[in-house]
C-alpha cells in the first residue's frame, strides 16, 4: 500500500478516515504473508534483533507489540467490537474528534519523543494514528502528510529495516474478528520521512502550568505548616489560656498541675477556740498535696488542634476543682494537740435549772462552758480544710463544744417550772370499770428533788422515771392482754387460751407523757388510760358473748353473735405433718379484708415465692394467717388438716367464705384452740 492510502484525509467538516483508504490499508496489513524466517534472520542482522527491543524502550514504547492496557484500550490496525458498534470506522465521534486529533502530534509529545515514539500518558489516553488538535491547525502547511510508523528502538535509535518492497510479511489468511492486533511488521523510513515536523508552542500555557506548580507548593507549604502547628497543640493549651488564675499558654497539662501543685504546697489554717489564742496548722503537717483528678486534661481534650489560631485573638478561662488530699490520721493528731483539747482547759457547762425561793419555783439560766467536742471538732476541721478554707472558728459552731443539757429557753423547763408551781393542783382520777384510782399533787411533790438549801434539784429523767413507774403499776393490774382465759366451748369443754393480741392494755408510753403534761399543768380531771388495746367488755373474761370460736382439734368453727350461732362450717387448718404450718392457738382479732387478693409465701432468695395463690375472699387475724376460700380443698373437716392441711391459715368452702367475708366484724375476738 502506498503512503497516499496512508494518509489521513481532512475534509472541511469532521475529521474521519476515508473508507476505502482505510480498507485497502486493512486488507494490505492482514491479508498479506508474514516474513519468512530465513529471511527475517537476514535483516535484523545489522541491528541485532527484531523482535527483542531496549528494556527501557521495552517498558514505557513497545514498538512491535503494545502494552496490555493500551491494546485493551486503542487499537491501531483495528478497531474494537464496541468501537465498531458506536461509531462508524471511516469517521470518529465528535468529542474525540475534538481531543485527539490523527495527523498530529501533542506539544508535550513532540518535545519528548521521537515521532515513532509514543510518550506514556499519551499512549495511555490517545489512538496513535490520532494526533494533537493543534497540529490539525497546521496541517495544511505540509504538501503530503507522512504516515507515522513505529519504528524499532535500540539504545534510543530507531533500527534501520527494509523498505516495505523487500520486508516479507506472513499474514493469516481470511479476515480477524477479534480487534486484538497481530504483530506488526514495522517499515523503515528514509531520512526525509524521519524528519519532525516543527509544532506550535505553548509557551503561554507552559507558563501557566509553571505558575499553577508554585502556587500549589505554596500552598502545600503553608498547609503543612499549618498543620505542624495543630500537631503542636495536640498537647498544649492554646494562647490565651488561663485555668484557676495560671497562665496556661503552650503548656502540657502536667506543666499546669505541676503550677497548680505549687499554690498548694504553702496551704495552712488558722483555727480559733473559746477563750484561747488561734493556732495555725500548716498543710505540710497533714501531708496537704494535689492530686490530679483528670480535669485539666479533660478541658485540654475538648480543644480542637486545628483551631490553635483562635488563641491569638480570643482568651480562654477555666476554673476546676483543685482535688486535693491529706492524711486525716495526721490532722487527728493535731486536732488533739491543739490547746483547746487539752484536759487543763476543759470547763464543764452547767444546765439551767428551777429553784425553790420562799413560796414558788424559778429558773436559774445555764452557764457556758469550753469542754471541747474533740470528735465534732475534727469534723469541723476536716470540712475546713476539704473546702479550702484558710481560717476556722469553733466557737462558731454549736456542736463543736459541750453544750448544757439544759436551757432556760428549754420548753421542757419551762414546762418544768410551770408543773412545779402547779405540782400542788394536779388530780387525776383513773377509772377501770367499777374500780377508779386517784393521783393528787401530794403523790407528785414526792417526785420532786431538793437539796440541803431547799433549791429544787431538776432531774427530769428521775421525774419522768417516777411516772412511768406509776403507770406501770397500773398496766400490771388493770391490763388483761398477755394472759390465760378460761373459755368454754361449744362442745362443752373448758380450755385455757392465752391471749396475746387480744385484750385491755395500756400504752404505757403514751400515758407516761400525758400524765407528766397534766401533773405540770396541774389538770383536774377523770379520764380512762390511753389504750394501745381493747377487749369487747371489763373483767378477767373480757372476752364478751360475741366472738368467733375456731376448734381446731374438731376442724369447725362458729360465729357467736350476743350468745348465738349466726354461722359455722367445716375447715382444714394448718398442715400438722410441718411444725411452721401449724395453726397457732390464742385470741385475735380482725385486721381487714379484701376481695379478690392474692396470697403469697416467704420470698426466697431467686426474688420468687414459695407459693402465689388467688384467693376471692381474704380476712387476715394473725399476721399472715387469715380465713380465706380454698376451691382447691377436696373436702373440708375431718382428719384432712393432719397431712393435708394449709400453710397455717383456715381454708373454708367458697360459699362459706362468702358468708363469713359479709357479716365478719372488726373487732370481734376469734378464740383458735386445740
Amino acid at each position: 500500500m502506498s503512503n497516499e492510502k496512508k494518509r489521513k484525509i481532512f475534509s472541511d467538516g469532521d475529521n474521519h478516515w476515508e473508507e476505502p483508504a482505510l480498507d485497502e490499508f486493512n486488507e494490505e496489513i492482514f491479508d498479506g504473508d508474514f516474513i519468512e524466517e530465513d529471511d527475517y534472520a537476514e535483516e535484523s542482522a545489522e541491528n541485532e534483533e527484531l523482535e527483542e527491543y531496549d528494556e527501557d524502550f521495552a517498558e514505557d514504547e513497545a514498538p512491535a507489540e503494545y502494552d496490555e492496557d493500551f491494546a485493551e484500550d486503542e487499537a491501531l490496525a483495528e478497531y474494537d467490537e464496541d468501537f465498531a458498534e458506536d461509531e462508524v470506522p471511516a469517521e470518529y465521534d465528535e468529542d474525540f474528534a475534538e481531543d485527539e486529533a490523527p495527523a498530529e502530534y501533542d506539544e508535550g509529545f513532540a518535545e519528548d519523543e521521537a515521532p515513532a515514539e509514543y510518550d506514556e500518558d499519551f499512549a495511555e489516553d490517545e489512538d496513535p494514528a490520532v494526533y494533537d488538535e493543534d497540529y490539525e491547525e497546521d496541517a495544511e502547511e505540509y504538501e503530503e502528510e507522512k504516515v507515522l510508523k513505529f519504528q524499532p528502538m535500540e539504545k534510543g535509535r530507531p533500527l534501520e529495516l527494509e523498505d516495505d518492497k523487500t520486508a516479507g510479511v506472513k499474514h493469516h489468511q481470511g479476515k480477524r474478528k477479534s480487534a486484538r492486533p497481530k504483530p506488526v511488521v514495522y517499515v523503515p523510513l528514509d531520512e526525509d520521512e524521519m524528519q519532525i515536523p516543527q509544532m506550535p508552542s505553548r509557551k503561554k500555557h507552559k507558563g501557566l502550568k509553571v505558575t499553577g506548580v508554585v502556587a500549589l507548593m505554596v500552598i502545600a507549604a503553608a498547609g503543612c505548616a499549618y498543620a505542624g502547628v495543630s500537631y503542636f497543640y495536640t498537647d498544649k493549651f492554646f494562647d490565651g489560656t488561663t485555668i484557676n488564675g495560671i497562665d496556661c499558654s503552650r503548656k502540657t497539662p502536667y506543666e499546669v498541675e505541676q503550677l497548680i501543685a505549687q499554690n498548694v504546697e504553702n496551704y495552712s489554717i488558722q483555727v480559733a477556740s473559746r477563750n484561747l489564742e488561734p493556732q495555725t496548722i500548716d498543710g505540710d503537717q497533714i501531708e496537704y498535696t494535689y492530686v490530679s483528678d483528670g480535669e485539666v486534661m479533660k478541658l485540654l481534650k475538648q480543644q480542637k488542634p486545628y483551631e490553635w489560631i483562635r488563641g491569638f485573638f480570643e482568651e480562654k478561662s477555666y476554673t476546676t476543682s483543685e482535688n486535693i488530699t491529706y492524711n486525716k490520721e495526721l490532722l487527728q493528731s493535731q486536732v488533739l494537740q491543739l490547746n483547746c483539747a487539752q484536759e487543763e482547759n476543759q470547763v464543764a457547762p452547767e444546765n439551767a435549772y428551777v429553784a425553790f425561793t420562799d413560796t414558788a419555783f424559778e429558773i436559774i439560766p445555764e452557764t457556758e462552758g469550753s469542754a471541747l467536742n474533740v470528735k465534732e471538732a475534727y469534723h469541723i476541721l476536716d470540712e475546713a480544710i476539704s473546702g479550702k478554707q484558710e481560717t476556722v472558728d469553733f466557737a462558731s459552731s454549736e456542736d463543736a463544744y459541750e453544750a448544757a443539757a439544759v436551757t432556760s429557753d428549754d420548753p421542757g423547763l419551762q414546762a418544768t417550772l410551770a408543773a412545779c408551781n402547779n405540782f400542788t393542783q394536779a388530780s387525776i382520777t383513773y377509772t377501770f370499770g367499777d374500780q377508779t384510782v386517784t393521783l393528787d399533787g401530794s403523790t407528785v411533790k414526792d417526785w420532786l428533788e431538793f437539796d440541803e438549801k431547799g433549791q429544787y434539784v431538776q432531774d427530769d429523767a428521775a421525774f419522768q422515771q417516777h411516772v412511768r413507774d406509776y403507770v406501770a403499776q397500773l398496766a400490771a393490774q388493770y391490763d388483761t392482754v398477755g394472759t390465760d382465759r378460761e373459755f368454754y366451748t361449744t362442745s362443752g369443754r373448758t380450755v385455757y387460751v392465752y391471749g396475746s393480741a387480744y385484750g385491755w392494755k395500756i400504752d404505757q408510753d403514751a400515758e407516761t407523757a400525758q400524765l407528766i403534761s397534766e401533773i405540770q399543768s396541774g389538770t383536774q380531771t377523770t379520764r380512762d388510760p390511753v389504750y394501745s388495746m381493747t377487749a369487747n367488755t371489763r373483767g378477767y373474761n373480757d372476752i364478751g358473748s360475741t366472738y368467733i370460736e375456731v376448734d381446731l382439734s374438731a376442724q369447725h368453727m362458729y360465729y357467736y353473735q350476743d350468745g348465738v350461732i349466726i354461722f359455722d362450717s367445716d375447715i382444714v387448718s394448718g398442715n400438722m405433718s410441718y411444725s411452721d404450718r401449724q395453726t397457732p392457738s390464742g385470741i385475735y382479732t380482725l385486721y381487714y379484708k379484701k376481695s379478690p387478693d392474692v396470697l403469697r409465701g416467704q420470698k426466697k432468695e431467686d426474688g420468687k415465692y414459695e407459693y402465689e395463690v388467688d384467693v376471692q375472699y381474704w380476712m387476715p387475724f394473725n399476721g399472715g394467717i387469715g380465713f380465706h376460700d380454698a376451691p382447691w380443698q377436696p373436702y373440708f373437716g375431718g382428719d384432712r388438716y393432719l397431712a393435708n392441711g394449709s400453710h397455717g391459715c383456715i381454708n373454708l368452702p367458697s360459699d362459706s367464705a362468702a358468708v363469713l367475708y359479709s357479716i365478719i366484724q372488726y373487732g370481734v375476738p376469734i378464740v383458735c384452740f386445740y
